[in-house]
């Protein structure tokens, strides 16, 4: 396998657009997934995606090999989301719309493991953009601290402090989130409605 990717990156390097087609499609999944964890957002992640290979497709000449294709990509990819620049009124309208999709997940089977997923979505969208990146990459793609150092372009040591910073955070978002308990709205107005005793 790392031979055929190879053969397709010298060929790709030397300008052979059906190699560098291939490339996408063995890699566009990996991408996909990192662009919209870091966003929260299905078009705003297609869109970086695509914007990930259009850089690399622009830079793959000074590809030296010297890491895997996939870890070159992902730095590509990590870059191009932490260049990413919303106004906040953008970033408002991403957790609507992000609430949104959430809450038409969880109806039908499934619902409490998607609201969950939902909640956790959330969280990573509240880490700081390099916290989160490290989280992404270590957690949801399986890098070791060495190969995400290298897309993050940072010491091992910056990754593991990050990783260690954004789990702390995370715990405390979740559990800030599911910590409050709910009283029965019911139970609420009846004690409220409650006419006063007659005087005999």
């Amino acid at each position: 396998m790392a031979d055929v990717e190879s053969t397709l990156v010298l060929r790709s390097q030397h300008a052979d657009p059906a190699a560098f087609e291939e490339l996408i499609r063995q890699h566009q999944h990996m991408v996909h997934a990192l662009t919209y964890r870091m966003t929260g957002s299905l078009a705003d992640a297609e869109d970086l995606a695509q914007e990930t290979f259009l850089r690399a497709y622009e830079q793959i000449g000074g590809f030296r090999g010297t890491s895997k294709f996939s870890t070159w990509l992902y730095r590509i990819a990590v870059n191009t989301c932490l260049n990413w620049r919303q106004s906040e009124t953008r970033r408002q309208q991403l957790y609507a719309q992000a609430a949104e999709e959430f809450s038409t997940q969880q109806a039908g089977e499934g619902g409490a493991a998607r609201e969950e997923a939902g909640e956790v979505q959330a969280a990573l969208l509240k880490l700081p953009a390099k916290q989160r990146a490290a989280i992404v990459l270590t957690i949801y793609d399986g890098l070791n601290h060495a190969e995400a150092a290298q897309a993050l372009g940072c010491s091992e040591t910056t990754v593991s402090w990050r990783v260690f910073a954004a789990k702390r955070k995370l715990k405390k978002l979740l559990t800030a989130g599911r910590a409050l308990p709910r009283r029965p709205l019911a139970t609420q107005e009846t004690r409220a409605e409650d006419p006063a005793p007659h005087a005999p």
